[in-house]
C-alpha cells in the first residue's frame, strides 16, 4: 500500500516538474540554494500538492458530518495499566461495567471494551455511547457520583493505572452504528490525526469509499473527535483473524476507485496509528 501511494505521488511530482518548466519557472528540486523571492512561491506551490483546499462552509463539522436525526455522543477511554495489574484490572471492569450498561437508569451503553494486542502494550480501550448527546453524558456523570459501587471501582482502578486519557466523539453519518456482534474477532482501531481544516474533505472522500470496505462486514464504526485531541478520526474494523485482515485489505485494492481514495486522503494526514485489540469478556463486540 505504501509503495503504491509513493509511486502515485512521485508520478504527480514528475508531472508537476514538467508543468513548472514549461511555464518558465526556475525550481530547484535537488538540494541547494534558491533565491528568497522564488522560495516563497515554491513553498506555497509544493504545499498545495499535499493539502487540497477545502471550500468554506457555513456550518460546524458536527452538523455537516453526523446523522442529524440522532444525537449520539461517544466517549473513548485509553487506560494504560501497570503490567502486573492487567488481569486484576480486567476482572474489576467485568464486575462493574456490564451492570452500568444493563441499567436503564443510566442513558449510556458500553459499545466495546478491549485490551491492545499489538500497539501500545498493557492498554485497555473502552467505547461508550450516550443516547441524547451532552445532556445524557452529564446525567450519567451526576448519577455515577452517587453510585457507591462505581466510586469504589474508580478508587481501586486508580491503583492499577499508569495514565489515562479520553475523547468525546461523534459518528460519521455514512458509517453504520456499532452494534453487538458475536466472535471471536480481532479489532483494529486506526486513528488519524488530520491537518486542521481538512475534516470535511476527509468525510467527503470516505462517504464514497466506505462501500469498498463492507464486503466482509469489517466496518464497525467511524468517529471524529469533539473534545480531546481535535481533528482526530477513529475507524474501527473487525476481522476473523490477522490473516483475514491481510486478505481483506489486499482485496480492496482490486476495486476500481479505492486507489484514488488513498491518493487523495493520505496528504490530509499528519499522523496515524493502528491498534490490534482483543475484546474482553465484558465487551458487547466480541
Amino acid at each position: 500500500m505504501a509503495t503504491g501511494v509513493l509511486q502515485r505521488v512521485g508520478g504527480g511530482l514528475g508531472r508537476a516538474k514538467v508543468r513548472a518548466r514549461s511555464a518558465g519557472q526556475l525550481v530547484l528540486w535537488s538540494r541547494g540554494f534558491t533565491t528568497s523571492s522564488s522560495r516563497n512561491r515554491e513553498d506555497s506551490w509544493f504545499k498545495s500538492l499535499f493539502v487540497r483546499k477545502v471550500d468554506p462552509r457555513k456550518d460546524a463539522h458536527s452538523n455537516l458530518l453526523t446523522k442529524n436525526e440522532e444525537s449520539n455522543l461517544y466517549k473513548i477511554q485509553f487506560h494504560n495499566v501497570k503490567p502486573e495489574c492487567l488481569d486484576a484490572y480486567n476482572k474489576l471492569c467485568e464486575d462493574v461495567l456490564p451492570s452500568i450498561h444493563a441499567d436503564k437508569y443510566y442513558p449510556c451503553e458500553l459499545v466495546g471494551t478491549w485490551n491492545t494486542w499489538y500497539g501500545e502494550q498493557d492498554q485497555a480501550v473502552h467505547l461508550w455511547r450516550y443516547r441524547g448527546g451532552y445532556p445524557a453524558l452529564t446525567e450519567v456523570m451526576n448519577k455515577l457520583r452517587q453510585n457507591k459501587e462505581f466510586t469504589a471501582y474508580r478508587k481501586e482502578r486508580g491503583k492499577m493505572l499508569l495514565s489515562r486519557r479520553n475523547q468525546l466523539l461523534l459518528e460519521f453519518s455514512f458509517w453504520n452504528e456499532p452494534i453487538p456482534r458475536e466472535g471471536p474477532n480481532v479489532y483494529e482501531l486506526r486513528s488519524y490525526q488530520l491537518r486542521p481544516g481538512t475534516m470535511i474533505e476527509w468525510g467527503n472522500y470516505w462517504a464514497r469509499a466506505i462501500r469498498y470496505r463492507q464486503h466482509n462486514r469489517e466496518a464497525v464504526g467511524g468517529f471524529f473527535s469533539q473534545i480531546g485531541n481535535l481533528y482526530m478520526v477513529h475507524h474501527l474494523w473487525a476481522y476473523k483473524d490477522l490473516q483475514s485482515r491481510e486478505d481483506t485489505r489486499n482485496a480492496v485494492w482490486q476495486q476500481d476507485g479505492w486507489h484514488e481514495v488513498v491518493y487523495y486522503t493520505v496528504p490530509l494526514i499528519q499522523h496515524m496509528d493502528s491498534r490490534i485489540m482483543i475484546p474482553t469478556k465484558a465487551s458487547p463486540l466480541q
